[in-house]
């Protein structure tokens, strides 16, 4: 088993950022939400410099060490470095914080590979989806299920979790931040 470790924990927040960066989401938060451009993700001073992946992305933000780690964990980092387009809502942190007490220790057993990539799959759209192009509407999600997706008065969530940053660019999506991990079926 790959224990948390802070590096590992930033791994699994960049995927997740890039994952959702993927779906599009970010003309539906508002200006001061939305997510530094891409090249300061990346963490580079050239304005001019080349998004990364969705791994990349997440890995980059800051937010997301601990969905990198679960991506790492769940061996789908190749995917998600892959040609998509991708849309990833990516929980933060603060996020996979809120799951009960061992939740995702335990989900982060060999053991538990498959279903920890059931969940992670759960939070990715296939398509580039941008927040001002989010409706109303249930999505089919990379591991077959639906999500609810909710436009509302300039904001958007999914399943009930907030999009806290939305439309963080990638070079193969784009990732929108939420507040909550979701929980397939």
């Amino acid at each position: 088993m790959n224990p948390i470790t802070p590096h590992n924990k930033n791994r699994l927040t960049l995927a997740l950022t890039a994952l959702f960066a993927t779906t599009g989401l970010v003309g539906m938060v508002s200006a001061k939400d939305k997510a530094p451009a891409a090249a300061e993700v990346s963490g580079s001073k050239d304005a001019k410099a080349k998004v990364g992946d969705i791994v990349a992305v997440a890995e980059g933000a800051g937010k997301f060490t601990t969905l990198c780690a679960a991506v790492k964990a769940a061996g789908l980092v190749e995917t998600l470095q892959g040609k998509g387009p991708f849309t990833v809502f990516a929980p933060t942190d603060e996020a996979f914080a809120k799951l009960p007490k061992g939740t995702l220790e335990d989900l982060l057993k060999p053991e538990n590979k498959e279903k920890l990539a059931g969940i992670l799959t759960y939070h990715v759209l296939a398509g580039k989806v941008m927040a001002a192009d989010v409706k109303t509407m249930e999505a089919k999600t990379v591991n077959g299920q639906k999500l609810n997706l909710v436009a509302e008065d300039g904001k958007v969530s999914v399943n009930k979790a907030k999009v806290i940053m939305a439309d963080v660019a990638a070079s193969n999506g784009v990732i929108h931040a939420i507040d909550t991990v979701l929980m397939p079926k």
